[in-house]
């Protein structure tokens, strides 16, 4: 799953990275956390360029992080639904529709994940792309509205079975889409879900690395950036098998 993630790149480079005529402004961010806003991309129409290449228009807008469906009647007795699993997204009520018409990119640092098998205290990682610092998780988003007409934009990360660098640490990972194949993710236009589903795959083994960080980052109202330092692991004591009695339990004639 992708429960934490952070976005610290500039506007300017999310601008060129997603080839974006512009984009909302917005403060770096080490500890994204659900319900907050996040920054989605997403298709505008079509616009002409100044080589003369007529090609849909990008732009970023901000959502809550947590997809709530637009039939959705009270939203108190809906969950929030900050994931969605690529396997089966297409079939789902709560993402059939997003997945067919607001299919979206967003933008990201990185993400944290935590490691809790066999650990009494789960490890926390930084999870990061090897090389740059801007990667594209894929997203839905929806629209709900009220009974007095007041709407909010909402979405959701697209998840998948996590590679073999990440599932020592978790089972699911955000699914990665890579810039050649921005336009298509994007086009709800001409490309179907099933036109898409080749996307969503886990990323090659070697795009991410996953750094061992402090449980500070547990908390989302630590937004510092030492959230991203590294830290040694400390190995877990190991416990005495029950059924070995110690010389304290064991019965003397002395």
């Amino acid at each position: 799953m992708c429960g934490r993630f952070a976005l610290t790149a500039t506007a300017d480079a999310l601008q060129a990275f997603f080839e974006a005529t512009e984009l909302e402004r917005h403060e770096p961010r080490f500890n994204i956390a659900p319900t907050q806003p996040i920054v989605m991309i997403r298709t505008n129409g079509d616009v002409i360029r100044r080589d003369g290449d007529n090609r849909p228009d990008r732009e970023s807008l901000f959502v809550r992080w947590g997809l709530l469906p637009s039939w959705v009647k009270d939203p108190n007795d809906f969950p929030l639904l900050i994931n969605a699993r690529a396997e089966t997204a297409a079939g789902k009520a709560s993402f059939k529709a997003p997945m067919r018409h607001r299919r979206t990119l967003i933008p990201a640092s990185g993400f944290y994940e935590w490691q809790r098998a066999g650990r009494n205290k789960p490890q926390a990682y930084w999870v990061r792309p090897r090389d740059g610092d801007i990667v594209a998780f894929a997203g839905l988003m929806d629209t709900w509205s009220s009974v007095d007409g007041s709407e909010i934009d909402t979405g959701a990360v697209l998840t998948i079975q996590a590679n073999s660098a990440i599932n020592h640490i978790h089972h699911r990972m955000p699914v990665v889409i890579r810039p050649e194949h921005f336009a298509r993710w994007l086009d709800c236009k001409t490309q179907e879900p099933r036109d898409v589903a080749d996307l969503l795959t886990p990323i090659d083994e070697d795009f991410f690395e996953a750094i061992p960080v402090s449980d500070k980052v547990n908390k989302a109202a630590n937004i510092g950036p030492d959230l991203q330092d590294e830290v040694e692991i400390v190995p877990e004591p190991e416990k005495a098998s029950p059924d070995v009695l110690r010389p304290s339990d064991q019965l003397t004639l002395f």
